[in-house]
């Protein structure tokens, strides 16, 4: 088969959540099948091939186009033209043309009617949400028109069974159409080994001016994640701590965020909650393990990877009871109402104070983290793709 695929969402440098997962996936795949044809595509106005990775398998061949992406977006908008499918026929000598074409996230799209087209919804927290998006996010969402997107997607992969919910009841679209493939864990969890770890840990303290004792929040900085409400929690909770604890706040910044800063930046322990900013996958087994826990009270997610690698890594995870979380957590991790402060302080004090229920999630959460895997995620969306 001849299978275009839409890269574009790994463009970005830093990678975002949804180009780590389309990175993640396309290189389990390309591991695992030697045989289909695989034309990565991305337009870019100028050179950014720097930030995309690269793939050497013979079966593997990039294709690129260099419009502005202004007008390349606004002419697919306004006149469904180019047609993605057609660029990458014509560039590669494809007789017979694409049998289908997939994108890992929404985008500007538009493909000839005899291709398949497979898409991947992450989550609608811009439908349910719009007041966590600035304005250029959602006018962006309503140009690309994701429900239109879902009624021409032939398959639509959803990453749980929570998202695949919410496109069913908002967008209306049959269940058959859609299948749920979870995610993996990044090979850079699994692989570390102990005396590597001890090793990486006492650097990433040390490149990070990290203290002894702190509880780890990971993710974008933005208000989806409720990092407002754990600050609060955090203040709270402060002087009734076994031993002091900083707050460490570790992610890239998202958008919106302004009040998140300025909470922290006024808070009457200010001392003792650190924003250090992205962190390279590298350092990520290390940050996770030196935390005395791991909290990630979301108000919505489409599957929450940062809850599953903390897990991984023997951190105790809090996280919300609501959305995808439910899902990836199962038993392993501590539960919490994200809209009540009190449930977000006694789930730290109980991890904090309780031994034996530090243990059980510690020894839970690796378990449970081990059933998350890329190859076993690549050889589905490899059935799917081909059947």
């Amino acid at each position: 088969m001849n299978i275009g695929i839409d890269i574009r969402p790994m463009m970005t440098s830093p990678r975002t959540g949804v180009g780590e997962y389309t990175f993640e996936l396309l290189d389990a795949v390309f591991k695992i099948d030697q045989n289909n044809q695989y034309f990565l595509y991305y337009n870019a106005s100028k050179q950014t091939s720097t930030n995309l990775p690269t793939w050497n398998q013979p079966n593997v061949h990039y294709v690129i186009t260099h419009y502005p992406n202004k007008l390349f977006n606004s002419a697919i908008k306004l006149l469904s033209r180019p047609r993605l499918d057609k660029i990458i026929s014509k560039k590669c000598n494809l007789t017979n043309g694409l049998d289908c074409f997939y994108s890992p996230n929404l985008n500007f799209v538009s493909l000839s009617s005899k291709t398949k087209y497979i898409l991947t919804i992450h989550d609608l927290s811009f439908e349910f949400f719009p007041e966590f998006f600035s304005k250029k996010q959602i006018l962006w969402h309503g140009a690309v028109n994701p429900k239109k997107q879902c009624q021409r997607a032939d398959t639509i992969l959803a990453p749980s069974e929570n998202t695949k919910r919410d496109i069913m009841n908002y967008y209306k679209i049959e269940e058959k159409k859609i299948k749920v493939i979870y995610p993996g864990l990044s090979p850079i969890f699994n692989s570390i080994n102990n005396e590597q770890l001890s090793t990486n840990k006492e650097s990433v303290k040390q490149k990070y001016n990290l203290p002894n004792h702190y509880i780890l929040f990971l993710g974008t900085i933005e208000p989806r994640k409720n990092i407002v409400g754990l600050i609060e929690a955090f203040e709270k909770v402060y002087s009734n701590l076994p031993i002091p604890h900083h707050l460490i706040i570790a992610g890239a910044n998202g958008w919106s965020n302004k009040e998140i800063f300025n909470r922290a930046a006024y808070s009457p322990i200010k001392d003792h909650i650190k924003f250090i900013g992205y962190i390279n996958s590298e350092d990520k087994p290390a940050l996770y393990s030196n935390a005395s826990l791991f909290i990630y009270p979301s108000f919505y997610e489409g599957f929450g990877f940062p809850a599953l690698e903390a897990m991984a890594m023997g951190a105790p995870v809090i996280t919300s009871n609501r959305s995808s979380l439910l899902e990836v957590a199962g038993d392993a991790a501590y539960l919490i109402n994200p809209l009540q402060t009190n449930s977000i302080i006694q789930a730290i004090l109980d991890i904090l104070n309780k031994p034996e229920l530090r243990a059980r999630l510690i020894k839970k959460g690796r378990e449970r983290a081990q059933l998350f895997s890329w190859e076993k995620a690549a050889k589905e969306w490899i059935t799917t793709i081909t059947n």
